[in-house]
C-alpha cells in the first residue's frame, strides 16, 4: 500500500514504516559520529558512562534519543519499555513500534545486547517483566545484573494506577481561569485561536496521577527492592519550563502541576537514595551501598512532539524560536540534546566519577534548555512572535520546519524515502 500522512487537528494518526527506520539510522548515525564508536571494537571506558541502562518510555522523542545515545554512545546494555500498536498487512502501527523494531534490528548488528518490551508501564506486571528482562541481558552481555542509568521518559495521556484499577486521563487546561491565545495550524499555515476552559480540581488531580512523578517513584522502589539498582545508579526524569508567555496554559496550568509533582518525586527519590540502610550509621553512606546514586529532574528544551502540537501557542511560539535558533547556530533536535546531556552534564569529565559534580541550577535541575532560554534567544523569538503576521508567516517563522519535525516524527517528509513506493506496513526494512 502507499501511505501517506493522515492529520487531522494537529494529531497525525498513522505512520511510515520506511521513513521511521531511516529517522533511527540517521540518529544512530548521529551518535556513533559524536561519540566516535562506529568500530563496535572500541569501547569508552565504563566509569565515563552507563553499562547497562533502562528506558522508560523508550521509542519515541526524548526516550528514543536517550537509548540510542547509550547503546551507540557509550556501547551499554539497553532494556526498554514502551506500550505500542504493532502493524497488520493493512494498517501502519504506530511509530515507536517501527522505531523499536529498527533500534533492536541495528543493536543487534553493532553486537549491543537489548531488550525491547511493549506493554503498559505503569503496571506491576511490566515492572515485574522488566526485572527480569534486565537480568537475562546482563547475563546475555556477561555483567552484573545492576542498573547504572534509569530514564524515565513516559509520554501517555491516561495511566491506570496499579493500586487502586482506576484509570486516570490527564488534560491540558489552565488553573483558575480560561485560555485564548494565538496559535499555528500547520497543515494550513494559517493563524487560528485555540482556547481552554479551566482546570476542575478533579482534573488537576488526574492529570497529577498520569503525568507526574508517582510512577517514576514506584519504578526505582520496585528496581531497588529487586536488587538490580547499582550502587552507582542515576536516574533522570524530562520537563519544560519555557518562557513566561506559554505559562497560562503549561507552567501554571495542569501539566505544570503534573510537572511540580515530579519534581517532588525527584526529591523523595534522593532521600531515599542518601538514607542509610538498616542497621547503618545516620552518616555512613558507603554502608547504605546508594552512596552516590542520585536523581535529577532535566529541563529539556522545547521540540516538536505529538503533545506539543497541539497545545495552545506552543506551535506559534516553537516555528519562531526554532526560526531564531537556527539564525544563530544553535538549534538542536531530540538526538542534539540527549548527547549533550550526556556528554556535558550528566557524565562529564568531573560529573563521570562524582554526581556531586552534575551541574544543575539553584532548584537541583539539570539544565539543556540552556540555549533556548538565552535572553538573546528569546527577545529575539518574543520579538518574531509580535511582529509576524499571516502574509509574512512562511518567511519569518519556521512553520514550515515545525511542519517537517511533526511529520519525520511519524516517518514522514524523510529525506530519501520514496513515499510513492508500494509498502508493506506490517515489514521494517
Amino acid at each position: 500500500m502507499i501511505i501517506k500522512p493522515m492529520v487531522r487537528n494537529n494529531v497525525c494518526i498513522n505512520s511510515h514504516p520506511i521513513g521511521c527506520a531511516a529517522l533511527v539510522r540517521r540518529q544512530i548515525e548521529y551518535v556513533e559520529k559524536i561519540f566516535g564508536t562506529a568500530d563496535a571494537a572500541k569501547t569508552p571506558d565504563p566509569a565515563a558512562g552507563p553499562r547497562l541502562a533502562l528506558v522508560i518510555g523508550c521509542s519515541t522523542g526524548y526516550g528514543l534519543a536517550s537509548r540510542i545515545a547509550a547503546a551507540f554512545g557509550y556501547r551499554a546494555v539497553t532494556v526498554g519499555v514502551s506500550f505500542e500498536k504493532p502493524a497488520t498487512e493493512s494498517k501502519p502501527g504506530t511509530p515507536g513500534y517501527y522505531n523499536n523494531i529498527t533500534f533492536e534490528k541495528e543493536a543487534t548488528e553493532a553486537c549491543l545486547v537489548s531488550k525491547t518490551l511493549n506493554g503498559d508501564a505503569f503496571s506491576d506486571a511490566m515492572k515485574n517483566e522488566v526485572i527480569d528482562s534486565v537480568k537475562e541481558a546482563a547475563a546475555a552481555a556477561k555483567i552484573p545484573p545492576l542498573i547504572d542509568l534509569v530514564i524515565y521518559s513516559l509520554a501517555s495521556p491516561v495511566r491506570t494506577d496499579p493500586k487502586d484499577g482506576v484509570m486516570y486521563k490527564s488534560v491540558i487546561k489552565p488553573i483558575g481561569q480560561a485560555y485564548s491565545g494565538k496559535t499555528i495550524d500547520m497543515m494550513s499555515g494559517k493563524f487560528i485561536t485555540a482556547s481552554a476552559g479551566p482546570a476542575t480540581e478533579e482534573e488537576i488531580r488526574c492529570t497529577i496521577k498520569v503525568m507526574g512523578g508517582e510512577d517514576w517513584e514506584l519504578w526505582i522502589d520496585a528496581l531497588d527492592k529487586a536488587g538490580i539498582l547499582a550502587p552507582s545508579a542515576r536516574t533522570v526524569a524530562y520537563t519544560y519550563i519555557g518562557p513566561e508567555l506559554s505559562w497560562a496554559i503549561y507552567k501554571n496550568g495542569t501539566i505544570g502541576r503534573a510537572k511540580e509533582d515530579l519534581e517532588r518525586a525527584c526529591r523523595e527519590i534522593n532521600k531515599k537514595f542518601a538514607a542509610p540502610a538498616g542497621g547503618a550509621a545516620a552518616g555512613d553512606n558507603k554502608a547504605r551501598n546508594g552512596a552516590s546514586r542520585r536523581a535529577w529532574v532535566s529541563v529539556n528544551k522545547a521540540l516538536v512532539t505529538r503533545a506539543s502540537a497541539v497545545i495552545p501557542i506552543i506551535p506559534f511560539y516553537v516555528s519562531c524560536l526554532f526560526k531564531v535558533m537556527k539564525e544563530m547556530g544553535l538549534h538542536e533536535g531530540c538526538i542534539e540534546q540527549i548527547t549533550r546531556l550526556y556528554r556535558e552534564r550528566l557524565y562529564g569529565a568531573e560529573a563521570a566519577k562524582d554526581p556531586a559534580k552534575v551541574p544543575v541550577d539553584g532548584g537541583g535541575r539539570i539544565r539543556i534548555d540552556d540555549w533556548e532560554m538565552r535572553e538573546d534567544v528569546q527577545k529575539a523569538a518574543l520579538a518574531r512572535m509580535d511582529s509576524v503576521t499571516e502574509e509574512t508567516l512562511q518567511t519569518a517563522t519556521d512553520i514550515a520546519g515545525f511542519k517537517h519535525d511533526f511529520l519525520e516524527a511519524h516517518g514522514f517528509d524523510v529525506a530519501g524515502v520514496d513515499y510513492e513506493a508500494d509498502v508493506d506496513p506490517s515489514k521494517v526494512v
